[in-house]
């Protein structure tokens, strides 16, 4: 722990209980029934999170009365905002006429015609309920596709529940046989990535690990490299499919044979994809030949179909991608600004509206570069940052949405610097 740091973090933490009375007697009685206090790890930081009351726009308030901007974007799943009324006009029509069909409809064909209209690489789709299911299928699929079993991922990677790749993962990993190289290295790609390989899996932006981009060079050795030993590339864009219309792969111009998708795209319901070539996908067909099965009560459930047709068919146009992709650079711009001119050893990585905050000076271009990041002085920020008003993050993650502003963002930076001063003090 930080010497430096740590009686002030005691303190931010203490002036944050006193504030939230209500919030930690819930937190109290959600820790007798669920481990942790929640369903969910990502959520959780010490002494106890806030609980939510509502939410619209860009702006939550918790049940202390609390509020908050909302630069967390649920993880980036959030992309439309709180209540974007067109999708939740579409559910509330779809309710109207029923659920839990246990059949097919209209609306997951629209659907799947938005996505295949979107990306390159897909040329046909299947849903599922999260990003997880989507890699864990697509990882099957591979091994199934090329005949062989192992699977190459990125070193601190996550692609999932069942699929991380940090510290503290390997408990919880599913039973495949992986290998694995150091993201960004051209070194590895040749040497770790060979005819034994089913399938490379990347992120185009390492999420969790950071939100540190994949260079063109890196992806483009790795579309090179699979082409050359005959496994497939699957990018792994259920959070970089924000980048544009068509994702990373479009903007790089760099088509993968199998892409995951997950988060935003269903309006910020339930939401799970893969798809890729046909040929590929034709194994789920019996009409061609497929002998796979792919099973799912709910992946085709009628509400986050009619949300994700009219997320994609009406909200999620190109241009609004590409000026949110504009947004977040300028707050990375601005941010950057800030940290150079802190004393404290800080830099900010992303791309677009994704980014993260370090405790390190950076640059930051592999998880590598953050062993020497300090935890005490990113919680001490990110508790002074609550306290101000903005909500990220404890790692110091943020994923903007639509409904950010131009004053959201002004807060933000000055929060930021306020902070800083603050804790250089």
């Amino acid at each position: 722990m930080s010497n430096r740091f740590a009686t002030p973090l005691d303190r931010a933490r203490e002036r944050y209980t006193s504030k939230r009375p209500r919030s930690r007697e819930i937190f109290e009685r959600a820790a007798l029934v669920m481990p942790g206090g929640s369903t969910r790890s990502v959520l959780d930081f010490a002494p106890f999170p806030f609980r939510i009351a509502s939410a619209t726009g860009s702006h939550i308030v918790d049940v202390d009365g609390h509020e908050y901007v909302d630069f967390l974007g649920d993880y980036s799943a959030g992309l439309l905002g709180h209540d974007p009324g067109p999708v939740e006009a579409a559910v509330i029509a779809t309710l109207g006429r029923g659920w839990s069909f246990g059949g097919v409809h209209t609306d997951e064909v629209r659907f799947a015609e938005a996505v295949v209209d979107r990306f390159p690489s897909i040329e046909q789709v299947r849903f599922t309920n999260s990003g997880t299911e989507a890699n864990l299928m697509a990882i099957q699929l591979a091994r199934h596709h090329t005949g062989r079993d192992r699977i190459v991922v990125c070193d601190a990677a996550y692609h999932g529940g069942l699929l991380y790749f940090g510290h503290g993962g390997e408990a919880l990993l599913a039973p495949f046989e992986f290998d694995r190289m150091r993201f960004n290295d051209l070194h590895d790609v040749g040497h770790v990535v060979d005819r034994a390989t089913a399938a490379v899996l990347v992120e185009p932006m390492m999420g969790s690990a950071g939100c540190i981009p994949a260079t063109s060079e890196f992806l483009s050795a790795l579309r090179a490299r699979c082409d050359e030993v005959g496994a497939l590339l699957i990018f792994d864009e259920v959070m970089t499919s924000r980048m544009a219309a068509g994702g990373v792969q479009a903007r790089l111009g760099i088509t993968p044979d199998l892409t995951t998708l997950g988060k935003y795209l269903a309006g910020g319901m339930t939401f799970g994809a893969f798809g890729g070539r046909a040929d590929v996908m034709a194994a789920f067909d019996p009409a061609r030949g497929g002998d796979l099965t792919h099973g799912g009560t709910f992946n085709n459930n009628v509400v986050t179909m009619a949300a994700g047709a009219t997320a994609l068919g009406e909200l999620l146009t190109a241009d609004v991608l590409d000026a949110l992709f504009v947004t977040g650079d300028s707050v990375m711009s601005r941010l950057t600004a800030v940290f150079e001119a802190s004393p404290l050893p800080l830099c900010v990585s992303g791309m677009g509206s994704l980014m993260t905050i370090h405790t390190v000076t950076g640059p930051v271009t592999s998880p590598a570069d953050l062993a020497t990041a300090d935890p005490v002085l990113k919680e001490l920020l990110f508790h002074e940052l609550v306290d101000r008003g903005i909500y990220l993050a404890p790692r110091g993650y943020m994923a903007l949405s639509t409904a950010i502003t131009d004053d959201d963002c002004d807060r933000l930076v000055s929060a930021v610097a306020d902070s800083l001063r603050m804790i250089a003090s």
